[in-house]
């Protein structure tokens, strides 16, 4: 740390920017970070790729907030970053709407740290009550287990929802947990239906494989 804030110092970028105030901010930013995605976000079960993304946005921010402010930078340059981060999307359906909300609190965090000459007081009363707010709503006990999804096509129309439940627990095996009519199609006479499982459970290792797969009827 001590050999950055001399490189900074070199370059001139001190004149904005205090090196204690940077080490300062950067130090409450990694508190906070190790808070949030070491203690909060790890009490449930998780993606095991998310806390890198989550860090890795953090950090990513924080120096693009201290680089922004540490020299004399059109507002365009301001307007670009937030233009980036709303390309920023997590596409993967193993995302949830629990890892979204962590993904925006991660990024508020180093707004919060990283702009320079703010009262320190003010700046952890901010980050301090974004993660007690985090603490008290986001409740582990009141997570369902981890399940996984399985889609599948049956070669037939059924006149009650309860007979795709026993069809498919026929086939696997194994009751599914809930299953899902996703379309009736009375053309090909075929129902598409997702079957919900138990993460645990391998019901049909194919499915797991391609949750695409089509199990027709004999």
């Amino acid at each position: 740390m001590h050999a950055a804030v001399t490189v900074l110092a070199a370059g001139g970028i001190t004149d904005h920017i205090a090196p204690a105030d940077l080490i300062a901010r950067g130090g409450l930013d990694v508190i906070a970070l190790l808070i949030l995605v070491g203690w909060l976000y790890r009490r449930r079960p998780s993606v095991p790729a998310m806390p890198l993304v989550l860090a890795a946005l953090n950090v990513g921010l924080f120096a693009a907030m201290s680089t922004i402010s540490a020299g004399k930078f059109p507002a365009g340059v301001g307007f670009g970053l937030f233009g980036i981060l709303s390309l920023v999307r997590l596409r993967s359906a193993a995302f949830t709407l629990r890892d979204v909300a962590y993904t925006f609190v991660t990024l508020v965090i180093a707004l919060c740290t990283g702009l320079p000459h703010r009262q320190t007081w003010l700046v952890v009363a901010l980050v301090a009550v974004v993660l007690v707010a985090v603490l008290v709503v986001d409740d582990p006990e009141e997570y369902e287990p981890p399940t996984r999804t399985v889609k599948l096509t049956l070669d037939r129309i059924y006149p009650e929802p309860a007979l795709i439940a026993h069809d498919v627990a026929l086939r696997f095996g194994q009751t599914p947990l809930s299953v899902v009519v996703d379309e009736v199609d009375y053309v090909r006479e075929t129902t598409r239906v997702s079957a919900r499982y138990p993460a645990g459970d391998d019901p049909v290792t194919a499915a797991d494989a391609d949750q695409r797969e089509q199990v027709m009827a004999p």
